[in-house]
């Protein structure tokens, strides 16, 4: 047994893993709501059916079905049956509908029986006591006679069989989903962990279809995010704990490492033939995770190399062209961290092309935590321009910046002031107004806070928020008294 788990990251609670958190909260919902309320009233009805003339009836014809069948799991369950346990006898009989359906029609148990009539009343108290299906309803169903449902691919990773199910992959959907969460934006991330969940599922219909049983469980999901970790970090050498069979150590090693090892042990564990875990859901998930985070990659480079289409030179080459090509080769190449550096070469020799600012800032935001990310959002935020696009854009990069931005978010002052006024030509009054509250904290001195926040209030109250806008007015009588926003406010 193999685990893995990085140690270097650690959330932002400034910044919170708000669609991490809530893909746990689903699940924790499912299955204290409608899966506890279903074992609950399976429980009821499982006692009861063990004191009724039902197991002596049914179980021993289920057994002697499967032999005739030559069902793998027959001589299993015969010695379960055997040893007393006939739980798991009961819930394969459940989950065979041609034996179900040959004993509902009475053929199983005759009307010539002696007990027929005994055994009629106590199997429809039985089905009467049985809750609706819900787990089985949208778990994957592997029985060999099954129809096709798809949708079950996906439903599938909701669902949990136990507590300590439930528990084991939540912590591992968080510790590696809130990294990823701040890496690629929650649209992006929900939409790849969706993709995870659907490749898991579709390989876990091919490998374990027709075998019986049924399928369920976030773990497939979140072999997807362990993937995508390991492909968007790649050569990055992360600190991570990991345990082989009963060693345990910590190692620093490139994160790609992991994918193949994670691979490894699923292969292997398969191959082994261990029972009642989906080992090949769990590869599913890994290389749907790697193939869409490669997807990711490539086109969010793409789009970060498309984005500088700079103006030629102006008289004698200043290199920045060269320094563009160069950027756009690299990225081609998937030399990512060499093709960062050709873009902030390139933005040096020209930084008010806010072309050049936007591809350094798209690429760079792959790596949230380091220092080209934060360079390149602040390059964008000293554009000269007051026009409608560069203002546009510098909301756009404020707003992507706020929400990635590792360990924590870096404006100077006089960004802040800058941003807030050119937001309030925007309208975007959150946004003026949390750079205000900024400012106050960071710069409670900076000789254009008071008109900064006079511009705020004066917004505010133009476009009919006067309740927002008197928050203000104890900074502003402090700050501003004889502004007219003050006057007007008091």
């Amino acid at each position: 047994m193999f685990y893995a788990i990085p140690l270097d990251s650690k959330p932002d609670w400034r910044n919170p893993p708000w669609m991490t958190v809530l893909l746990i909260l689903v699940n924790m919902a499912v299955f204290w709501g409608p899966q506890r309320t279903e074992d609950t009233a399976e429980q009821k009805a499982t006692a009861f059916y063990a004191r009724s003339v039902l197991p002596a009836l049914e179980l021993p014809a289920f057994l002697d079905h499967l032999d005739a069948e030559r069902v793998p799991q027959a001589a299993a369950l015969r010695r379960a049956y055997q040893a007393g346990h006939k739980g798991p006898v009961l819930d394969a009989m459940e989950h065979d509908t041609a034996f179900m359906s040959r004993l509902r029609a009475g053929g199983v148990v005759s009307a010539a029986h002696a007990q027929h009539a005994e055994w009629q009343a106590d199997r429809a108290r039985y089905e009467r006591l049985r809750p609706a299906p819900f787990t089985d309803r949208w778990a994957q169903d592997f029985r060999p006679d099954a129809p096709a449902r798809p949708v079950t691919w996906l439903t599938a990773a909701f669902l949990h069989g136990s507590t300590g199910h439930l528990v084991g992959n939540m912590v591992f959907l968080f510790m590696f989903g809130f990294t990823l969460e701040l890496a690629m934006g929650r649209t992006a991330y929900l939409g790849a962990y969706l993709l995870g969940a659907l490749g898991a599922g579709a390989m876990a219909a091919w490998a374990y279809g027709g075998q019986r049983g049924i399928g369920l469980g976030a773990s497939g999901a979140v072999s997807a995010l362990m993937a995508m970790y390991a492909v968007h970090y790649r050569l990055r050498r992360v600190r991570f704990f990991y345990q082989l069979f009963f060693y345990f150590n910590y190692a620093r090693l490139p994160a790609l490492v992991l994918l193949p090892a994670w691979i490894a042990q699923e292969l292997l564990q398969h191959a082994a033939g261990r029972q009642g875990v989906g080992y090949m859901t769990h590869l599913g998930g890994l290389l749907t995770g790697a193939a869409v985070m490669g997807a990711w990659l490539l086109a969010h480079r793409a789009r970060g190399a498309g984005a500088a289409d700079a103006p030629p030179a102006q008289g004698q080459d200043d290199g920045h062209t060269a320094q563009v090509e160069n950027a756009r080769r690299l990225t081609g190449a998937l030399e990512f961290d060499r093709a960062c550096a050709a873009w902030r070469r390139a933005a040096a020799l020209r930084p008010q092309d806010a072309a050049t600012l936007k591809a350094w800032f798209h690429l760079a935001r792959g790596w949230p935590d380091r220092d080209d990310f934060h360079h390149a959002a602040r390059a964008i935020f000293r554009l000269r321009p007051h026009d409608s696009g560069t203002v546009a854009l510098q909301h756009a990069t404020y707003r992507t910046y706020v929400d990635l931005a590792m360990p924590a978010v870096r404006i100077p002052p006089d960004d802040m002031v800058r941003l807030a006024q050119r937001f309030c030509q925007a309208h975007q009054w959150e946004d003026v107004e949390q750079l205000c509250r900024a400012l106050l904290a960071a710069a409670p001195t900076h000789p254009q806070l008071a008109d900064t926040l006079c511009r705020c209030a004066n917004g505010l109250l133009q476009v009919g928020q006067q309740v927002r806008a008197r928050r203000w007015l104890p900074h502003l009588q402090r700050l501003a008294p004889d502004d007219a926003a003050t006057r007007a406010l008091a």
